[in-house]
C-alpha cells in the first residue's frame, strides 16, 4: 500500500545515516529511496546499520539532483526546521502523513531529507509543493535524519492504517487540492519545464527583468505549486504562454520595421 511513497535523502555525508534510514523506512513498509549525490554510497558502513534492510539499499537510486529524484511524483513534501524568507505552505508530521496516504493512492509521492548540517537549502526547498516540520522540543530541536525518516514514515503508516478501518468518504477527508479531478495532476519533472518557460515568457515579453528579478519565480512556484496543475490546465497555460511570445516577437519584428 505504500509502494508509491518514496523516501529522498539529499547529499548525505554518513554512510552510517543511509543505512539507519533504510532500516527505518523497512519498519513502515517504504521500499523506495533515492540518494542525491551522497558524499559515499554504496557503503559498508550502511550495509550494517541497515541490518535487515539491505534490500532497500541494493534497490536505492543516485541520482544527479533533487529534479531527478522527485521528477515522476505529483507531491513533493520538504521537510525543514527553519523558518524561510518567503513563507510556503506548512504541514506538521500527522497532516504530511494523511496528505501522502490521499495522494500516494492514485499516484507517486516524495518527502524529501536534507543535509546532516544545514538541511535543505532554500532553492530545493523551493521546489517542494509543502514544507514539513516535525514540532520537536524548542530546546533542542535537533533530529537525526534517519529518526527524521522514522517519524514520517510511522505518521504515514498509521495514515493507511487508520483509513483502512475507518473509510470515510474521499470528499470528506481531503483538503481541495488533493481531490481528484477529471485529469491527473502534472508531475514533478513537467512542472520544471513549465516553470522554465514562465519565466522565458516573462524576460520575452519584458515583465521580468533579467537584471532585477526578485523573488518573482519563488513566489510563482508558491502559487502554482499551491493550485497543482492538471494535464488540461498545464496545456492551457503553456498554450498562453507560447502565445504571448509570439505576440511579444511579432510587435518587436513590427517595431524593427518601422524603425
Amino acid at each position: 500500500m505504500l509502494a508509491n511513497v518514496r523516501i529522498v535523502l539529499v547529499n548525505t555525508s554518513l554512510p552510517a545515516n543511509i543505512g539507519a534510514a533504510a532500516r527505518a523506512m523497512k519498519t513502515m513498509g517504504i521500499t523506495d529511496l533515492r540518494l542525491v549525490e551522497p558524499k559515499m554510497f554504496p557503503s559498508a558502513e550502511a550495509t550494517s546499520l541497515a541490518s535487515g534492510a539491505s534490500d532497500v539499499l541494493a534497490s536505492a537510486q543516485v541520482v544527479a539532483t533533487l529534479e531527478d529524484a522527485v521528477a515522476d511524483c505529483s507531491l513533493v513534501l520538504g521537510t525543514s526546521a527553519r523558518s524561510r524568507t518567503i513563507p510556503w505552505p506548512l504541514m506538521d508530521a500527522r497532516q504530511a502523513g494523511e496528505a501522502v496516504r490521499i495522494e500516494s493512492e492514485a499516484q507517486k509521492v516524495a518527502i524529501v531529507f536534507g543535509r546532516e548540517d544545514r538541511g535543505l537549502t532554500n532553492e530545493e526547498l523551493q521546489r517542494c509543493h509543502y514544507h514539513v516540520c516535525i514540532p520537536s522540543d524548542e530546546e533542542y530541536g535537533v533530529l537525526n535524519v534517519a529518526a527524521a525518516v522514522q517519524v514520517l514514515g510511522y505518521e504515514v503508516r498509521m495514515a493507511h492504517l487508520l483509513a483502512a478501518e475507518q473509510p470515510v468518504p474521499e470528499e470528506q477527508r481531503m483538503p481541495v487540492q488533493f481531490l481528484r479531478w477529471d485529469e491527473a495532476v502534472v508531475p514533478h519533472g513537467d512542472m520544471e519545464r513549465f516553470y522554465a518557460h514562465f519565466e522565458q515568457m516573462l524576460l520575452d515579453t519584458g515583465f521580468l527583468a533579467p537584471d532585477n528579478p526578485r523573488q518573482l519565480m519563488a513566489r510563482a512556484r508558491r502559487l502554482f505549486g499551491r493550485v497543482r496543475l492538471d494535464r488540461i490546465e498545464y496545456n492551457m497555460w503553456r498554450g498562453v504562454f507560447t502565445r504571448l511570445q509570439e505576440i511579444a516577437a511579432e510587435l518587436a519584428a513590427l517595431k524593427k520595421g518601422k524603425g
